[in-house]
């Protein structure tokens, strides 16, 4: 849209609808500038997540529908952002009804939309780490602990967050961590679960998507994979182009012998737009820590075409911050569920104390 921008203002539009609005997330871009500068008689938004990372990205897709409706984004911050993040229920419930005679919300589980759709479960499915796991999470801890002590403001949210990144790969797979080709099976808990219940859901007939947020660990699961079960296994990330990853999605979606029965994504590329209903099994086999894009995620399977009850598993590390922070938005969603994503940049304004906390390795991690 603002490749075209020139041409596009030149014509009086009757209705300018957006397709994926979240891409206008971002009110400083190109794009929602763009966007907020066409006129037309009317406005449509058409988005899955109105919220991905915080209630900012709702007021932006609002001022493009309704200039001015929620203030700017100044006033906005002041009455809704900061006290929503602070856990005021109050203020999500005040910019709720103030949004809410502008939505039109479907649900996948409405009867009224579809009556057809089979159930979706969801489990959580816990791992422990093994001891190289848990040497080097420790080892990432201290490290974290040291450089906390000496840093401040956008240097200590800096060291927060790589240290979160450090301590996922960790709990996903030492080579991971360490970046390098050393050999997979029997070093991570996660790995040798998932190979478990890929084998079983292979013999009864089954296809899954396995979900990971790290183009490299999505390289390694799909390597081993293929080795373990015998099988060609898929992997779609943002380095596929348009022409293969159809291809990609065409082979999977037709079934029948031969034809892959798992497929690797990352997060990012393969978390919208895409068809993948011949899958009834979904893994996140890391996590995101935001409902919004993991649902996302969960709905290239479970969709409108969906033939079968759709198992969504997530994988989480008991002992570690992956268990604390599961438990940590559980008790936000009675929040998140008015008007708020939850990623991952709220864990940097915790105190250093609380930091110290929810990296601390417990015993029962360790199997």
């Amino acid at each position: 849209m603002h490749r075209d921008l020139e041409q596009l203002k030149e014509i009086g539009w009757s209705g300018i609808i957006l397709d994926e609005a979240q891409n206008i997330k971002n009110p400083d871009t190109r794009q929602a500038r763009a966007a907020r500068s066409l006129t037309a008689d009317y406005r449509i938004a058409l988005t899955g997540t109105p919220v991905e990372n915080n209630v900012g990205e709702l007021w932006s897709i609002m001022d493009f529908l309704n200039p001015g409706f929620l203030g700017n984004a100044t006033e906005f911050r002041r009455r809704f952002l900061l006290p929503i993040q602070k856990g005021s229920d109050a203020a999500a419930q005040q910019l709720r009804k103030l949004t809410a005679p502008f939505l039109l919300r479907r649900l996948k589980t409405d009867t009224s939309v579809i009556q057809d759709l089979p159930e979706k479960m969801e489990m959580k499915v816990f791992c422990n780490l093994t001891p190289e796991q848990a040497s080097l999470y420790k080892s990432v801890v201290e490290d974290a602990a040291r450089s906390l002590e000496a840093a401040e403001g956008i240097k200590r949210k800096g060291v927060i967050l790589a240290a979160l990144t450090k301590l996922k790969q960790v709990c996903n797979h030492p080579a991971q961590f360490l970046g390098d080709e050393s050999p997979l099976p029997g070093r991570s808990g996660k790995l040798s679960r998932l190979t478990e219940m890929v084998e079983e859901l292979l013999s009864e007939g089954d296809r899954a998507l396995i979900f990971t947020q790290f183009t490299g660990m999505g390289e390694r699961l799909q390597k081993h994979l293929s080795s373990t079960f015998g099988e060609d296994v898929l992997f779609l990330h943002g380095g596929v182009p348009a022409a293969k990853r159809d291809k990609m999605v065409e082979r999977f979606q037709n079934g029948g012998e031969g034809n892959p029965r798992l497929f690797v994504l990352s997060l990012k590329a393969g978390g919208t737009g895409l068809n993948l209903t011949a899958a009834n099994h979904v893994f996140h086999f890391d996590r995101w820590w935001n409902p919004a894009v993991e649902n996302q995620a969960t709905d290239r399977a479970f969709r409108i075409g969906q033939k079968r009850k759709v198992q969504t598993h997530k994988f989480v590390c008991v002992g570690t911050l992956e268990e604390r922070i599961e438990e940590m938005i559980e008790r936000k969603k009675a929040v998140a569920d008015h008007v708020i994503g939850a990623g991952e940049a709220w864990l940097t304004e915790l105190s250093t104390a609380e930091i110290k906390q929810l990296f601390a390795l417990r015993q029962e991690a360790v199997s």
